[in-house]
């Protein structure tokens, strides 16, 4: 009984601690950014003709939009592929591949972004780039972002598919319904959440890589009209220049960190709203 209080005491503490921090950091950033967001105002970071702090040109729009454009387009690849990879190692392969699968699938997501960048700079980029030049591209950040977060969107279905009780299956089976009628329409709707959690996680993570996307997409400040075009994302922007930034070029960069974090929290929110609406 003692060792079940102190355990439910730990939770609630990490939980604490852990919103802690998140509004730590969100009023950190909050106060970095706003002494140039009162100066300026929050329009010129949406209007300004180009992205030029030092000439007080604050246009954040190319890098927010190649950062969304990236992280939809990966979590879009990446969800079914990963999503068909859990269902075949849960429900089709023999108990030794699948957990052959699931290993490799833990190798995998535990090797670090600039080895995915690295790899993207030396096969995808030349490959994009015998298709259509300069290959370094928003095709090219998207490929690698969906590599690396295909490995936890397929563990995190396994893990949501696992957790489905053994009582549905034998219900389904009483009914007739076959192996892929079952998956359908029983197990796929009731583990929903839970790969809906999966990938809202991998689109926090695709939304937030630096190296990786730095290495492989090219880091021009453009509106790209097209997948193979150079871009910038908002994350690589901080990267590239947060090392020689001084006064109000400072600022807009803590600003683009404010806004990169508003777009995550906007996307947890509607992933939590999801989620009521399909249990109710």
């Amino acid at each position: 009984m003692r060792s079940s209080f102190w355990l439910v005491n730990s939770l609630k503490l990490a939980a604490w601690l852990s919103a802690a921090i998140l509004l730590l950091i969100l009023f950190f950033l909050i106060n970095e950014s706003l002494p140039l967001i009162q100066r300026i105002g929050l329009m010129r970071f949406f209007t300004d003709e180009s992205w030029h702090p030092l000439s007080n040109l604050y246009w954040l729009v190319p890098m927010l939009l190649a950062s969304f454009y990236m992280a939809v387009g990966a979590v879009l690849l990446a969800t079914p592929l990963g999503v068909v990879v859990a269902i075949f190692g849960h429900y089709y392969a023999p108990e030794l591949l699948a957990k052959f699968y699931r290993g490799l699938l833990g190798l995998l997501s535990g090797i670090p972004s600039v080895v995915f960048g690295l790899w993207g700079m030396i096969v995808i980029v030349p490959f994009i780039v015998q298709w259509m030049p300069p290959g370094a591209s928003l095709l090219a950040g998207i490929i690698v972002l969906t590599i690396m977060i295909l490995p936890l969107v397929a563990l995190t279905t396994d893990a949501a598919l696992k957790r489905i009780p053994i009582t549905y299956m034998r219900t389904a089976i009483s009914m007739g319904l076959s192996r892929w009628g079952t998956i359908r329409r029983i197990f796929l709707p009731v583990a929903f959440p839970g790969i809906l959690s999966g990938v809202v996680l991998q689109s926090g993570r695709a939304l937030g890589e630096t190296m990786a996307v730095l290495m492989v997409s090219g880091n021009v400040v453009q509106i790209p009209s097209s997948l193979f075009q150079p871009v910038r994302t908002l994350t690589a922007n901080i990267a590239l220049e947060m090392s020689y930034a001084m006064g109000e070029h400072r600022l807009a960069l803590f600003c683009s960190g404010l806004l990169l974090l508003c777009l995550t929290i906007a996307l947890v929110l509607l992933a939590n709203y999801i989620s009521r609406n399909h249990h109710a």
